[in-house]
C-alpha cells in the first residue's frame, strides 16, 4: 500500500515533468501559468500619440498601437496603462505610481521630456530660425544637465519603493531628423542638428540616472537610425494636425522603434 506522502512526492514528479516536456515544446504559456502584471507609465511616447486608434477620449491618447499595449496583446500580460500625454516627472509622481504594488513584475516608462520644454523648444526652432533654435536647445541642455537628474531620481525611486520586484526599463527619446535628407523646406540642416544633440543631451542623462537605480535603458534611437523625419521613410510624424501629434511616432514607429527596443532588452 502506497502512504499518502509517497502519492505527493509521486504527483509533485509527475508534474514537473509535464511542464518541463511544455516547455521544451515552446508551450510556454501553460509552463508558466502566472500572468506578468505590467504597468505603463510616463508620457506621449508611451501612451502612443501619434499612432492613432486612441482607446478612449482622454487628454492622454492612449494608443492601442503604442508599444505597451503591442507587448500585452504579444505576450498576455495584464496591462495598466499609465502614461498620458504632456505628462511631466510630477505627473507621473501625482497621478501614475498609485498604480503599482510589490506584487507589479513590469514597469516601462518614458519622462523628461516635456520637463525639459520639448514643445517650447521645436516651436522655437520653427519661428525663431538657427539663432533662436541654437538658444532654445541651449537653455532646455543646461535644464536638462543641472535639474532634471534630480526630478529623473525622484520618480525612480518612487517606482523602486513602490514596485521593489519589479523589472523597470526606461526608454529614451529618437533623434528626430536625417541631416542631409530629403527634406526641401522647413528647418535648416542646422537647426535640425541641434534639435538631435538636445535629444542625444536628454538620452545621456535618462540613461545614467536610470543605470544609477539599476534599471535598464532601452535606447530606441538606432532603431529609428534610417527612419527620422527626412529620412523618406520616416515613422516620426513633421509638423501636422493635429497639432499634438507632431514630432510623435507614427503607428510604424510604435511598433518597428518602441516596442522593438523594448522586447529587445526583456
Amino acid at each position: 500500500m502506497v502512504v499518502p506522502s509517497v502519492l505527493k512526492a509521486l504527483t509533485r514528479s509527475f508534474t514537473v515533468a509535464v511542464v518541463a516536456s511544455l516547455a521544451a515544446l515552446g508551450l510556454s504559456g501553460v509552463a508558466d501559468a502566472a500572468t506578468t502584471d505590467y504597468v505603463a507609465l510616463g508620457d506621449s511616447y508611451s501612451s502612443g500619440v501619434g499612432a492613432g486608434s486612441y482607446l478612449d477620449s482622454s487628454s492622454c491618447k492612449r494608443s492601442a498601437n503604442a508599444y505597451p499595449e503591442l507587448y500585452a496583446n504579444a505576450s498576455g500580460a495584464s496591462l495598466s496603462f499609465q502614461a498620458c500625454s504632456g505628462a511631466k516627472t510630477s505627473d507621473v509622481l501625482n497621478n501614475q505610481v498609485g498604480a503599482l504594488n510589490s506584487g507589479t513584475d513590469l514597469v516601462s516608462i518614458s519622462i523628461g521630456g516635456n520637463d525639459a520644454g520639448f514643445s517650447s523648444v521645436m516651436q522655437d526652432c520653427i519661428l525663431g530660425g538657427d539663432s533662436g533654435c541654437q538658444t532654445a536647445v541651449t537653455n532646455a541642455e543646461n535644464y536638462v544637465a543641472t535639474t532634471l537628474p534630480g526630478l529623473l531620481d525622484k520618480v525612480y525611486s518612487t517606482i523602486r519603493a513602490k514596485a521593489p520586484n519589479a523589472r523597470v526599463v526606461v526608454l529614451g527619446y529618437p533623434h528626430f531628423y536625417k541631416i542631409g535628407g530629403s527634406c526641401i523646406v522647413g528647418l535648416s540642416d542646422t537647426s535640425r542638428s541641434y534639435i538631435n544633440g538636445g535629444a542625444d543631451a536628454l538620452d545621456t542623462v535618462i540613461k545614467k540616472e536610470a543605470t544609477n537605480a539599476g534599471f535598464t535603458f532601452a535606447d530606441v534611437r538606432p532603431a529609428f537610425t534610417g527612419h527620422e523625419i527626412c529620412s523618406g521613410s520616416s515613422w516620426l510624424h513633421s509638423l501636422t494636425y493635429p497639432v499634438d501629434e507632431s514630432y510623435h511616432p507614427t503607428a510604424t514607429g510604435q511598433s518597428s522603434g518602441y516596442y522593438a527596443t523594448f522586447r529587445s532588452v526583456l
